[in-house]
């Protein structure tokens, strides 16, 4: 059984906003109008692709937004729901597009996920990302943990831990945790699925004894947030490889290890500068992998860092096929970039790895916002007894995404601008929408208005 990918719906209040401090593609689009219709359906569009590659497919939901509940803890007051937001929307409207991003569909943060072949007690582990760098994306984890928690309920074969604090007190340093944009578990095989065990790669961009740190942009992810969470878990350490991303990568928009590097089984995917010890980390991964590691590294000469953040060429969804081979699900943008496309035909072209295909996918709406294909799922390794225990009404088939898309055509807007922000049926719309997506999706309430 191969892992489960499970994508994050686009929520009905996609917009470009430009909140992501130092996501080059979030602030190249801030102001622009968007669709949420064709952001929530090219989502649909990649999922349903990547099933039909025989692959086991899930979603997840979208979250409550605008959310009220985070702007009446602000102090802000009114009668009912509406009065709060014209109120915030008078006052600070970047607090209300902050409160109103639809930034949970980039389930790669939501959090780390450890399968019970690698855990001390046998139990798959999620640890739930705290996601404390950004403001707008640090309201997400109590009810992220509520849809995991309504997904993967059995607590004899799975725990979902709430997020870490964001900061520590004491020698452990700060516990800042972007969730498995910055975690990769590599196998001896291509085989990833939960049986076998696995080698978990921590990636983070700075450390207290880093010699060198990103100066322009934010380290998101840190050493200590990453000991953390392999400790939650119950990893053996011996079986964990930790490695500081390369500062200039971070510097120049790679805000995340999932924007210059891929894993998937026995291969790794990556740009030569996407670690500070790239010598070591290399060497460190095949002492812990095996000798049947593959690393396929793509150098500056070929695609320089600013191509890599355009066309987020590593965003991509490296994939176990039935025959062993691997297919890379990579954006659309890729194929429009010679030099992009050149590289990955020479990675395929090459029998040394197991890649034999590239798929490419349009979901230009939310690589305008600043996330790939990779960006909107969420990997989990697992067995089939673990499938069977789970909550299968998110697991989707030609029925299930046929009933997602007309739910997407019903209640969505065509278009979106910041000042729809504060139009009181857009709440309404939204909280309908999803109140009628939790019965689809058989989840329970798992939103604040629901409770």
């Amino acid at each position: 059984m191969p892992e489960v990918n499970f994508d994050g719906l686009v929520g009905l209040t996609h917009s470009y906003a430009g909140l992501s401090y130092g996501n080059v593609a979030s602030a190249r689009n801030q102001g622009a109008a968007s669709s949420p219709r064709a952001a929530a359906l090219q989502g649909l569009a990649k999922m349903e692709a990547v099933a039909a590659l025989g692959l086991v497919q899930g979603v997840l939901p979208p979250h409550e937004r605008p959310h009220v509940p985070t702007l009446r803890a602000l102090g802000f007051g009114g009668a009912s729901d509406a009065d709060v937001i014209a109120k915030v929307a008078r006052e600070d409207p970047v607090l209300l597009a902050r409160v109103s991003s639809a930034s949970a569909m980039w389930t790669a943060n939501a959090a780390t996920v450890m399968p019970g072949a690698d855990s001390l007690d046998g139990r798959t582990h999620f640890v739930t990302a705290n996601l404390r760098e950004m403001f707008h994306r640090a309201i997400e984890p109590p009810v992220t943990a509520r849809v995991l928690r309504a997904v993967f309920a059995d607590r004899a074969r799975f725990e979902v831990h709430e997020a870490l604090p964001a900061r520590a007190i004491g020698d452990d340093g700060d516990f800042g945790d972007e969730g498995a944009a910055n975690h990769t578990r590599l196998t001896a095989t291509a085989a990833n699925g939960g049986a076998a065990r696995g080698v978990h790669f921590f990636v983070y961009g700075a450390a207290r004894d880093s010699a060198r740190k990103p100066t322009k942009f934010p380290a998101r992810q840190t050493r200590a947030a990453s000991e953390r969470v392999a400790e939650i878990a119950g990893l053996d350490r011996a079986r964990c490889v930790f490695a500081q991303q390369n500062a200039d990568a971070i510097d120049a928009g790679v805000f995340h290890n999932d924007v210059i590097a891929v894993g998937n089984g026995n291969m790794l995917f990556c740009h030569e500068l996407a670690f500070e010890d790239r010598a070591g980390t290399h060497a460190a991964l095949r002492r812990a992998v095996g000798e049947s590691l593959v690393i396929a590294e793509i150098s500056r000469d070929e695609v320089t860092l600013d191509e890599v953040v355009k066309s987020y060429l590593f965003n991509s969804q490296l994939l176990t096929l039935a025959d062993g081979s691997m297919a890379l699900v990579c954006p659309i943008e890729c194929a429009e970039n010679a030099r992009v496309k050149a590289a990955i035909d020479r990675v395929i072209g090459d029998r040394a790895n197991p890649l034999a295909r590239a798929i490419y996918m349009d979901v230009r709406e939310s690589m305008r916002n600043g996330g790939g294909p990779a960006c909107l799922r969420l990997r989990v390794p697992m067995t089939a007894a673990d499938l069977a225990a789970m909550n299968r009404a998110v697991i989707v088939d030609a029925a299930k995404l046929a009933e997602l898309r007309a739910w997407v055509t019903r209640h969505y807007r065509e278009t979106l601008r910041a000042e729809d922000l504060a139009d009181p049926a857009l709440l309404r719309e939204s909280r309908d929408a999803l109140d009628e997506l939790t019965r689809v999706l058989a989840l329970g309430a798992v939103y604040d208005f629901q409770r």
